[in-house]
């Protein structure tokens, strides 16, 4: 069995219903419509939350580039001094100066429900009535990256939030994957990517997070482990309070640069063999890096326990797959998963390619035995 290919793309995106549409005053575009967030609806179809980022077309004029902000009194475009910044990326600029880090996004991403056939291959339908958009302050340069679980009746789903007030991770629930409640909050440290795992353990939520930081402690010349972004653990009663895991997770391994920086991909699933994780490992290399997709299997019991993992990776960028967006690429080397469905004999996995489209990829079960 092998299926994989592009099944939405920002040419699939209609402009004209996006809910930014005669809200900002300046022409948008869509610079990439990826990594969505899975799962399978009560009708049996599947659901993609897409990351829809809506840029502008022409962010520097008069001297100055643009940011769009989201405030309660509609959508503002904020100017800053061209001689402030660094416009090296078309998706951000970075300011000069100032002794840390500071940028901001010259797109706004909000989240599309796109309907996909029970297979993942087809789309059905397209639900721009019920797109996520930002709703608070904390989300006012947008909203990315949904991962979807569902844990018993109720589906869950993680979201980056993006603000100048920080750099955090947002909840919404919903009891059937189409009406969603944000939730607010519920980790406010800078994170990537958090997944909460699709069941409970011994009663209680468990999720993989990824706090993000510029500085590391060493490991032992000796040891297996290297520095740098991990995949860490939390626990929580009620999906909404949560305390990290004393122990850690998924680490990166001293014997391959392919995943010395890594992070998670799509929320952990209940096997036979214990919890199946797909992650991200990332090869330094240029800008942003190779984005590739690895796999492990968790203890059932104790998720801090890996059962099984390999260097070899899943999935890996797919230029293929892509060429016919020739004229849309702005990035290349990445893919980077974010959805997981069981299928019976195999597994459909979302993933986002290249920053810009949805790939959807079938995956036999045996290749995890």
């Amino acid at each position: 069995m092998h299926i994989d290919r592009i099944v939405f793309s920002p040419r699939d995106v209609d402009l004209a219903r996006s809910p930014l549409a005669g809200r900002v005053e300046a022409e948008t575009y869509i610079l990439g419509a990826f990594n969505p967030g899975l799962t399978r609806l009560p009708n049996g179809n599947l659901l993609m939350m897409v990351r829809v980022a809506e840029a502008l077309r022409h962010p520097i004029r008069d001297g100055h580039i643009h940011a769009i902000r989201w405030t309660v009194e509609g959508y503002r475009l904020d100017p800053w001094p061209l001689q402030l910044v660094d416009t090296a990326d078309p998706r951000k600029f970075m300011m000069r100066g100032g002794g840390w880090k500071v940028m901001a996004l010259t797109s706004l991403s909000w989240l599309l429900p796109v309907e996909l056939s029970p297979d993942g291959l087809r789309v059905e339908v397209v639900h721009y009535d019920r797109a996520i958009v930002p709703a608070a302050d904390y989300q006012c340069y947008g909203v990315e990256d949904a991962r979807i679980s569902r844990v018993g009746d109720r589906w869950l789903m993680t979201t980056c939030s993006v603000s100048p007030e920080r750099h955090s991770t947002t909840l919404y629930t919903s009891d059937d994957a189409v009406d969603w409640r944000l939730e607010g909050i519920v980790l406010d440290h800078q994170n990537k990517d958090m997944l909460i795992f699709e069941g409970l353990i011994a009663g209680e939520y468990w999720a993989q997070t990824r706090p993000l930081g510029d500085l590391y402690f060493a490991y032992p010349p000796d040891s297996p482990w290297r520095a740098g972004p991990s995949i860490n653990l939390a626990r929580s009663p009620d999906a909404l309070h949560w305390k990290p895991h004393d122990r850690p997770g998924i680490r990166p391994h001293a014997a391959t640069m392919a995943t010395a920086r890594m992070g998670g991909g799509a929320p952990p699933i209940a096997t036979e063999r214990g919890w199946l994780t797909l992650w991200h490992g990332v090869e330094p290399s240029g800008v942003v890096g190779i984005y590739r997709t690895y796999w492990s299997i968790l203890d059932r019991d104790d998720p801090s326990i890996v059962v099984d993992t390999r260097h070899e990776p899943l999935l890996e960028p797919a230029p293929d797959l892509t060429e016919p967006l020739a004229d849309l690429m702005y990035l290349d080397q990445v893919v980077f998963t974010t959805g997981i469905v069981d299928a019976g004999d195999h597994y459909v996995v979302a993933s986002g390619e290249a920053d810009l489209a949805c790939r959807v990829t079938h995956i036999g079960k045996d290749r995890f035995a």
